[in-house]
């Protein structure tokens, strides 16, 4: 056999090339064979590593019914996840060709699982997987795209807690660390990875110096960009409504803006205690109502009615869930999807009296009797009448009011108080993504880690507040001079402060202009619109120190462009998109100056910036903690002008009129009455005292307690008709108030300014930044973060 010449020898792999025997540093050697020098040294550990032979993988054919006990483990009991039959055969043929014999010894078809449950929850499919759709093949195909040898691994690297564990996946990797190789490890993908949290830009042990800033964490979210979503009573689940959106759709998307406010009013319903049955026999309640009136009233439970169940039962009474409306005739009706009847509301007494308003457009519970119209032919199932048309006859209410309304952590899933704690329910929607910002869920728990990280209390007592404040002006009309005297005072205090206590974001809201002036409803026109905001650039411009560090939002109203220049300063469509940026060029221009000069001197990139979004819009501050709702409308001017008025009241005068002659604030007067964070609990104010307790309230505290019930109960920016207040029908999602945010500003300059909190969400008005009916005096809000509560300020100028 002849010896391999030198040319073959030097074409080996570098692996299994003998290594050079280096000298010796002693040059007597030892004479122990204990001791003796080896023949090949031990290597030591290289920087770098050859690339390791992907492994092969033999497809085989996996029937479904063998893989569908691992698969009930994985999606049903560990992710509540049902899996259909097409899901289970598409799963099937995945791992089988991917994962092949060793999908069960290795554990490879459970990882697989694993993430396929991961990336389904993750994009919101609901609590159904189907195969049938696309949703399940690309959440295959994008892991088909990261997986080796039958493995799931990524290109990123791994966390310095993960490094240090090795799991059993990587043992041909030991074996070649223990051959004297260090190869550079790619990493293996985390569950966190898969829930979205690598849209967020976090790590557990490095923070860059940017992401130390909160303000870094606060994302505006415009509402022609928010995800659409639509309940799916089948599913019982939100989907995404994949359809392309359209400003003129089709006709029947008008109607399923009904449907869609009704179903998930409906399953808001189903969800509260009072509509559950009870769990014990009914013939125990009547013996426990003979020894315990409290242990009666916590067993009674109501039941809805739908409306087209109502033929045939006269005399019966109900309760009804639907839509207010007027009927062609003139007269009042109520529909659900069901159909539709007349409704009597002479002897109706509202719920809780004078403590909400309801007005055609809204949805309410109607307690009452039914009542058949004999000498109407068409009352049964013939002509218009019958299933999906109008009833025959009518319903008299006895008792009216709005839909009970849930908290945030009931709709999130979220148990402790306030949403603190990390432990979470098994009902609600704590894994749908709302915003685009990631699910309650998914990052709820680290979110709220990272606040309290970077927004922690100081040790010492701080009066300024630092950067977990958001100040809020409301009414900014540039063609007013004191406007812009109160603004230059109120940046002017806040401009004092030091720099690291600057406030996170000002919030100014429209409208911008007193008229309509795109529609020639002023002197001028657009020329004189931009030279409003050419005047709003050189107040700004004098204080650079806000614009490096802060973050300015505008909100439009009803009189900016473009929308007012053919409304006129009517109501305009909801939602509407902001000023537009030919308008507002010479204000960016001063945020970029301000930032430059700000570099120059400091030596470090500033980043402040102005964000002109749609009305309404929403602002997400560290993910899913905290939703702050932003929405200029004069809502209660609105309410006044189409409420209905009931006659049977315990007291003298109505609601309406009271209403309309609130008087002004004062000169001199204090807002303290409004700045008080009250609770409203609803069994308080469903109760037969509160007539007694408003007497004692100031109007102004009541009226804004009457404003904020009606909005958050029907869960809806525009609880009104169609031809009060216009909707984009394809956008309405943007509209639902669901779940509740943690904060809302609902600026409405023809009600009080106030600062309340119901059901746990704290709702505030602003008002108009110069105080009506005081000279000099300039009026704002400033919202603390941490604390979840606002406060009214007051500057004289």
């Amino acid at each position: 056999m002849s010896r391999p010449n030198q040319t073959e020898k030097s074409r080996a792999a570098p692996i299994f090339r003998p290594p050079p025997t280096p000298a010796p540093v002693n040059p007597i050697p030892s004479s122990s064979p204990a001791f003796g020098t080896p023949v090949h040294p031990i290597q030591p550990f290289s920087v770098t590593a050859p690339p390791l032979a992907k492994a092969s993988i033999l497809p085989i054919i996996l029937p479904p019914a063998t893989l569908r006990p691992l698969a009930f483990r994985t999606f049903t009991k560990k992710h509540s996840l049902t899996l259909t039959s097409s899901a289970l055969h598409v799963l099937a043929t995945f791992i089988g060709r991917h994962c092949g014999t060793g999908w069960r010894e290795e554990g490879l078809a459970e990882r697989v699982l694993e993430e396929v449950a991961k990336g389904w929850k993750n994009r919101s499919g609901g609590v159904i997987v189907e195969g049938d759709g696309n949703e399940l093949k690309d959440i295959l195909k994008n892991l088909e795209g990261s997986m080796s040898g039958g493995r799931v691994v990524t290109s990123r690297e791994l966390s310095r807690q993960n490094s240090l564990v090795l799991g059993s996946s990587q043992n041909a990797i030991v074996s070649h660390t223990r051959s004297g190789l260090r190869p550079n490890i790619g990493g293996w993908e985390d569950s966190q990875s898969s829930l979205g949290m690598s849209t967020l830009d976090m790590e557990d042990d490095e923070e860059g110096e940017d992401l130390r800033d909160p303000r870094k964490w606060l994302k505006v979210i415009d509402a022609f960009s928010q995800p659409r979503l639509v309940y799916n009573v089948g599913k019982k689940h939100f989907d995404r409504d994949t359809t392309p959106p359209s400003l003129f759709p089709q006709p029947s998307h008008k109607t399923q803006v009904f449907r869609n406010r009704y179903n998930l009013i409906h399953q808001r319903l189903l969800r509260n205690e009072s509509f559950q049955a009870p769990t014990i026999d009914t013939s125990k309640v009547a013996s426990l109502r003979r020894v315990s009136s409290t242990l009666a009233t916590a067993q009674q439970s109501y039941k809805l009615t739908p409306i087209a169940n109502l033929l045939g039962r006269n005399g019966s009474s109900h309760m009804i869930l639907g839509l207010l409306n007027i009927a062609p005739t003139g007269t009042l009706a109520i529909n659900d999807l069901t159909g539709s009847i007349a409704l009597d509301l002479t002897h109706a007494k509202p719920i809780p009296e004078d403590g909400a308003w309801f007005a055609p457009g809204m949805i309410v519970l109607v307690d009452g009797t039914y009542e058949e119209d004999e000498n109407d032919a068409s009352g049964g199932l013939g002509g218009s009448g019958g299933v999906g048309g109008t009833i025959g006859g009518k319903f008299i209410g006895f008792f009216i009011g709005g839909p009970p309304c849930e908290r945030r952590q009931v709709t999130l899933g979220v148990s402790g108080m306030n949403g603190e704690g990390d432990a979470m329910t098994s009902g609600g929607f704590g894994w749908v993504d709302f915003l685009g910002v990631g699910s309650e869920r998914a990052v709820g728990s680290k979110m709220r880690k990272l606040e309290q990280r970077l927004m922690m209390k100081p040790l010492e007592d701080d009066a300024l507040g630092g950067k977990g404040r958001v100040v809020i002006i409301g009414e900014v009309n540039l063609d007013q001079p004191r406007t812009l005297q109160a603004l230059r005072k109120l940046l002017g205090n806040y401009a004092a402060e030091p720099e690291e206590d600057t406030p996170m974001t000002f919030i100014l809201m429209g409208n911008f202009v007193r008229y309509a002036v795109m529609a020639r409803g002023g002197s001028g026109g657009s020329i004189e619109y931009k030279e409003y905001f050419d005047g709003l650039a050189l107040t700004l411009s004098d204080f650079p120190t806000l614009l490096q560090s802060a973050t300015f939002v505008f909100v439009p109203g009803d009189n900016d462009g473009w929308a007012s220049s053919f409304s006129a300063g009517a109501a305009t469509p909801l939602p509407r998109s902001g000023v537009p940026e030919m308008f507002t060029s010479r204000i960016k221009r001063a945020f970029a100056t301000a930032n430059a000069e700000g570099e120059r001197e400091k030596g470090k990139r500033a980043d402040g910036e102005a964000i002109w979004t749609s009305n309404p819009s929403r602002l997400s501050i560290f993910g899913p903690t905290h939703e702050i709702l932003l929405l200029r409308d004069n809502m209660s001017g609105r309410l006044r002008r189409t409420a209905i008025k009931f006659s049977s009241r315990t007291h003298g005068g109505d609601a309406d009129v009271e209403m309309e002659s609130s008087p002004m604030p004062e000169p001199g007067r204090s807002p303290e009455p409004a700045d008080i964070g009250v609770d409203i609990d609803v069994q308080a104010a469903e109760s037969r005292n509160t007539a007694a307790v408003a007497d004692t309230l100031s109007s102004d505290l009541h009226a804004a307690r009457k404003l904020v019930k009606t909005i958050l109960d029907q869960g809806y920016l525009s609880p009104f008709g169609l031809a009060t207040r216009p909707v984009l029908w394809d956008y309405s999602s943007a509209l639902q108030v669901y779940p509740l945010p943690t904060a809302m500003v609902l600026a409405d300059t023809e009600a009080p300014a106030f600062c309340l909190t119901y059901e746990g969400c704290h709702v505030m008005n602003p008002g108009s930044i110069v105080a009506p009916g005081r000279r000099g005096v300039a009026r704002w809000i400033e919202y603390d973060i941490r604390n979840k509560a606002g406060k009214i300020q007051e500057s004289l100028f």
